[in-house]
């Protein structure tokens, strides 16, 4: 289920292998959507990071809820299940440098501006990582009202166009789910 396509995406699924590709390609299809293309790559990145986590860790089920955010230029994500136990980055001891798990956090710290985990409510919890959206359409609602062109003045900058301006009217739809 995706709500309010311009600035918040939710996605309510089971943290099984075969969703986590599943919710990479909606977090990749969002953000082209929202044209911040530069940030696929980290964003999908952390997102399956904290997904695995939930389908490694969580407990007593599975069932997660994935939500992303752009609000006045930051990107946030968040991944919200119903196992109370907060995350801890494990710190790597093992001389296998070519061991495949225990770094999984210490990747979305290496990729995001900031990240953390909260408990959310009795039985759960919310991981989260922030990504600087630089260029990013600003909410409209936070942007000061425009002056008429007789009090402005005379001009010292050229004018700035926001993004959604220059975006053309209608996109066609593309579909992030296979099948």
């Amino acid at each position: 289920m995706i709500s309010n396509p311009s600035r918040h995406c939710t996605v309510e699924l089971q943290a099984l292998p075969s969703r986590i590709g599943q919710v990479r390609r909606i977090v990749s299809a969002q953000l082209r959507y929202w044209h911040l293309d530069p940030l696929i790559d980290r964003a999908a990145l952390g997102v399956t990071e904290l997904l695995t986590n939930v389908h490694r860790h969580a407990q007593p089920d599975k069932t997660c809820t994935v939500e992303m955010e752009l609000l006045l230029g930051r990107l946030t994500v968040s991944v919200r299940d119903h196992d109370p136990r907060l995350p801890a980055v494990e710190h790597v001891t093992d001389p296998d440098v070519l061991a495949t798990c225990g770094r999984g956090l210490a990747m979305v710290a290496a990729v995001s501006e900031s990240w953390g985990a909260r408990p959310d409510g009795e039985s759960g919890k919310v991981v989260w990582f922030t990504l600087p959206a630089l260029g990013a359409p600003r909410d409209r609602a936070a942007r000061p009202p425009r002056r008429a062109a007789d009090e402005q003045g005379a001009r010292r900058f050229p004018e700035v166009v926001a993004v959604d301006d220059l975006a053309p009217a209608h996109a066609p739809a593309r579909s992030a789910v296979v099948g």
